[in-house]
């Protein structure tokens, strides 16, 4: 069964609190954000070990793999896009088709335990990177036309992993 992609823009939720997960940006600064991931890190393997890892709730949510492979491709993408937003003045990020990914990686038919491997690794990889921010003023931009320094894409790339790990766990 096909999902349906999920078009929404969630850029408000660098502004306000996030009504479905409880995540609320004011709570927090940029440099807080390397910690939340290595926290947000802590519960996937144990999501990842569940007899029911690939059942879909229903015919328009993802499994609990569907969505660990994507927060482990996010972790990816976004230390890719930390990195240039550090090394290049106000790069435009290469497009990234989320529902596209999950289609064309076969996302329900890998391995949990190296989902697992690889989203702790990823996760581990970009919290080490936060670390290194030293101008959280730096610039960035996706094609949509969506504008962000380091400060405000840090919080915008939290929300989706710490909304994922709801999705899972509620």
């Amino acid at each position: 069964m096909a999902i349906t992609p999920d078009t929404k823009n969630w850029t408000w939720v660098i502004e306000r609190p996030c009504p479905e997960c409880g995540f609320d940006p004011s709570t927090f600064e940029g440099t807080d954000v390397a910690s939340l991931v290595r926290e947000n890190l802590e519960a996937w393997p144990a999501v990842l070990g569940r007899a029911d890892v690939r059942a879909r709730p229903n015919e328009s949510t993802w499994s609990a793999l569907e969505y660990a492979a994507h927060v482990r491709d996010v972790f990816r993408l976004y230390e890719f896009r930390l990195a240039l937003m550090r090394e290049q003045d106000d790069p435009l990020f290469p497009n990234w088709d989320q529902d596209e990914a999950a289609v064309a990686d076969r996302y329900n038919d890998q391995d949990p335990a190296v989902v697992s491997d690889e989203l702790v690794a990823a996760g581990a990889s970009l919290a080490d990177a936060f670390d290194k921010v030293d101008d959280w003023s730096r610039a960035g931009r996706r094609s949509d036309g969506a504008s962000f320094t380091i400060e405000t894409f840090s919080k915008y790339f939290i929300h989706d992993v710490i909304h994922h790990l709801y999705d899972v766990t509620k």
